[in-house]
């Protein structure tokens, strides 16, 4: 193999070892968020949450919460993209 080749393969691990370490961060803030979700007292009781009760059967979608946890998260994103 070439010195080149290796450094090719070089950048690909070194990308991969990126992704890897990006991945765990998000998997760490995702755990907290989780953990945490159950002290905010509003979250996933928004209007428009929706909620259908059935004998024996429930469905509960929560399109507000969703709604708005995604522009909180895409907001945050962009903010992150800008300090870069």
């Amino acid at each position: 193999m070439t010195g080149r080749g290796r450094e090719r393969i070089m950048d690909r691990m070194d990308v991969i070892g990126r992704s890897f370490v990006l991945l765990g961060i998000v998997l760490v803030v995702v755990g907290f968020v989780l953990s945490a979700a159950p002290s905010v007292p509003w979250l996933g009781k928004l209007p428009g949450d929706l909620r259908f009760d059935w004998s024996g059967f429930r469905v509960y979608l929560p399109l507000t919460t969703s709604l708005l946890l995604s522009v909180v998260l895409s907001l945050l994103l962009q903010l992150l993209a800008k300090l870069r």
